[in-house]
């Protein structure tokens, strides 16, 4: 009866300590996951997503025929490319980079771009050269975009090759020029969408475009010929 009554206790005991165990796993699992998100939810990465939320945001203004449309929509693709520098910085700053992060920051700026190559295809601005030459815009517009797919594979493609071949395609100064000048020829264009510049300010977007075209396609010329150096000499 004694020894009955001692296996219960211990069966209580053992209970309780599986009990307890679970707890803490509960605990650890609860911890970890708010270290994650931490980790994901870092500042810069937040200032990546609302370049996202930016595109929904540009095509709901885009088509609206407000007298204010046409500031609102540039002023949040302006707000939008700051994001596209501050993030960077503040990565570089905090110490506060992360996988998510690298893997984020590209596919937005692309997302925000293209999208906005595509609305300003479909309603271009007001000026006589859209009517005389309505491919002037499509054609830089497809470049860019065409670029920057190809690069998204070829990326893909060199890290799978390994570490010193995902080195060889890093962004560049070339890279870094492209993105400038493409920003401020999409700002150009998209404040002039309804010809209240002028045409002067809507030639200047497009030769800006094309500037961007230029220097997209040829960066991705040095891109492949930094591969196919490497794989020569690997």
């Amino acid at each position: 009866m004694q020894q009955g009554r001692v296996k219960m206790r211990n069966g209580e005991t053992g209970s309780k300590t599986t009990s307890g165990g679970g707890d803490d796993d509960h605990r650890e699992v609860a911890t970890r996951g708010k270290q994650l998100e931490q980790k994901l939810l870092t500042l810069p990465t937040i200032l990546t997503l609302t370049r996202v939320a930016a595109v929904p945001a540009m095509l709901a203004v885009f088509y609206s025929q407000e007298r204010w449309a046409t500031t609102a929509v540039a002023t949040i693709f302006v707000l939008a490319a700051i994001t596209d520098w501050l993030d960077g910085y503040l990565a570089r700053k905090m110490g506060s980079s992360s996988e998510f992060g690298a893997f984020l920051d590209p596919v937005a700026d692309k997302l925000m771009v293209a999208t906005t190559l595509v609305l300003l295809c479909t309603r271009p601005p007001a000026m006589a050269w859209a009517r005389v030459a309505p491919w002037l815009l499509p054609l830089p517009a497809i470049a860019i975009i065409g670029r920057e797919i190809t690069m998204s594979a070829v990326r893909e493609w060199a890290a799978s090759q390994g570490e010193e071949m995902h080195k060889a395609v890093a962004v560049n100064k070339l890279g870094k020029w492209k993105t400038m000048s493409q920003m401020v020829a999409l700002t150009l264009l998209l404040a002039n969408r309804n010809g209240g510049g002028g045409d002067a300010l809507g030639t200047a977007g497009v030769s800006l475009l094309y500037v961007a075209a230029g220097l997209a396609l040829w960066s991705l010329v040095v891109y492949i010929k930094a591969m196919c150096d490497y794989r020569s000499t690997a």
